[in-house]
């Protein structure tokens, strides 16, 4: 059984198409390939038909995702049926999404870095993430330090969500 992720983001240019991207990559290399789909989509039409963000492909390939294959889309209807779990990247777009979906598919949206592993603090406790912690903050309109943030974040965050889909028996190999 093949288990499909969709990530979603305001534009579908930066936060999203890492994601999609990363999550694809992470499976591979963990031979969970062939049972997981990932794509992604924007809540907003700005971006329609374009590649993802030169910066944010900058940035990912510099760790060696792809992201050349993204498309910028909207999320339409469809996607709630298809889709096993959609994942916001922020709580914007978390609520564009809850707003969209009727409550049949309410339980298969949630916010990718609510996946994040705990954070280990100073003296060594685990700290939780606050739900204000959640966001991947927009880099669209910052400079290169914003994209790599995105990517350590999201990176954590898909890290987290894998580890949650084997524990719940979600993938196999």
């Amino acid at each position: 059984m093949v288990y499909k992720v969709l990530m979603v983001c305001l534009g579908n240019i930066c936060r999203s198409p890492t994601a999609e991207a990363v999550l694809r990559e992470r499976a591979l290399q963990m031979g969970f390939g062939r049972a997981l789909e990932v794509d992604s989509a924007g809540t907003g039409d700005w971006h329609l038909g374009h590649p993802a963000d030169a910066r944010s492909q900058r940035t990912a390939a510099a760790k060696g995702y792809d992201l050349s294959r993204c498309r910028s889309r909207l999320v339409n209807q469809s996607d709630f049926d298809y889709f096993d779990q959609i994942l916001a990247m922020d709580r914007r777009n978390l609520a564009d999404l809850q707003a969209q979906a009727s409550f049949a598919y309410q339980n298969k949206i949630a916010l990718l870095r609510s996946y994040s592993l705990p954070c280990a603090s100073e003296n060594g406790v685990e700290d939780s993430l606050r739900i204000d912690d959640l966001d991947v903050p927009d880099p669209y309109a910052g400079g290169p330090e914003g994209f790599d943030r995105v990517l350590q974040l999201i990176e954590d965050a898909v890290d987290g969500f894998l580890q949650h889909l084997v524990q719940h028996s979600r993938l196999s190999k």
